[in-house]
């Protein structure tokens, strides 16, 4: 099933998923265009490292903190720490591109009356500069922020918190990222989660699992194509949204309608039909049955003469 089949909200993973974290490195000019992909590189490896050992260690830092140390490692290893060079990088982190596809996925996502936010590992404020310097401001309901859990993603806490601020239940929204650990955490914790999987990465051996795989969110509006909510009616699709309504506010199991057995009268049942019917099942009188049919449903020791059976109510 889709994962948008009862979604009213889309929560958005910030970093990597709407703003290319290599655009930072690509746009200063005091890396050497040689040293711009690996320093990238590094740089977000040692960031997420730093978040999920800090949260083992129970040593939370704010995700700014951790950004300028992952940084301080990256340009030690490859040899470029330079106090200026380390200020620059870090200005620019806060001003991000966001990927060519995202502004017009997001503007017909909204268009659709959907609920758009943002949980991120990101601080308040690195989250209200980087969606402004991306010329998103106002496109988001919330930007949600580890920083009111004091803990990092991928702990259950993180997307617990997203779905109280908003008032949902897990099956009304549904999780985009294109990191493969949070996505796949996300689906373990109940959400739906669509994987922007950028970077062509293998399937994480983790609990939980993707309920759609995309390379980028310019395919995001098509597969997010949901069922008229207002059918005409007597239509069948209203039909189909009297099986499929909620039960109730926590619930969403569909309810299964049995559908209508429609029986043909006795009267209107080919006589070979009529014959192949159990003895048990037989009418024991129509009006538009033949009278040797109808004898032939008794035992020969039985006389419709004298045991005459119930006229058919369809008669």
């Amino acid at each position: 099933m889709s994962p948008f089949a009862n979604v009213r909200a889309c929560i958005f993973d910030a970093y990597g998923t709407l703003f290319d974290f290599a655009a930072a490195a690509a746009r200063c000019p005091g890396v050497p265009e040689a040293s711009r992909a690996a320093l990238s590189a590094l740089w977000r490896d040692k960031q997420l490292q730093y978040t999920w050992l800090r949260s083992l260690q129970g040593a939370h830092a704010d995700f700014w903190r951790v950004t300028g140390d992952a940084l301080d490692f990256a340009l030690d290893s490859l040899a470029l720490a330079d106090p200026a060079l380390r200020e620059q990088l870090m200005q620019l982190y806060l001003t991000l591109d966001a990927f060519p596809e995202v502004p017009g996925a997001l503007a017909e996502l909204k268009a659709r009356g959907l609920r758009l936010a943002i949980l991120s590992n990101g601080t308040p404020d690195m989250l209200d500069a980087v969606v402004a310097g991306a010329g998103l401001a106002g496109v988001f309901e919330r930007l949600f922020s580890v920083e009111s859990v004091g803990v990092f993603k991928t702990d259950p806490r993180v997307y617990r918190y997203a779905l109280d601020e908003l008032g949902l239940d897990k099956r009304e929204v549904v999780f985009l990222s294109s990191n493969g650990w949070d996505a796949y955490a996300a689906s373990a914790f109940g959400l739906p989660v669509v994987w922007v999987n950028r970077y062509g990465q293998r399937p994480e051996r983790l609990p939980g699992a993707p309920d759609l795989t995309l390379p980028s969110l310019a395919r995001l509006p098509a597969a997010g194509a949901r069922r008229p909510l207002t059918p005409l009616v007597g239509s069948r699709d209203e039909a189909y949204m009297r099986a499929t309504k909620p039960l109730g506010r926590h619930c969403t199991k569909p309810r299964k309608l049995r559908a209508p057995v429609r029986r043909t009268p006795p009267c209107r049942l080919a006589k070979s039909c009529w014959r192949s019917l159990p003895a048990s099942r037989r009418p024991t009188a129509c009006c538009r049955l033949p009278a040797s049919a109808s004898a032939t449903s008794r035992a020969p020791s039985e006389s419709t003469a004298t045991r005459p059976g119930p006229r058919s109510s369809c008669c």
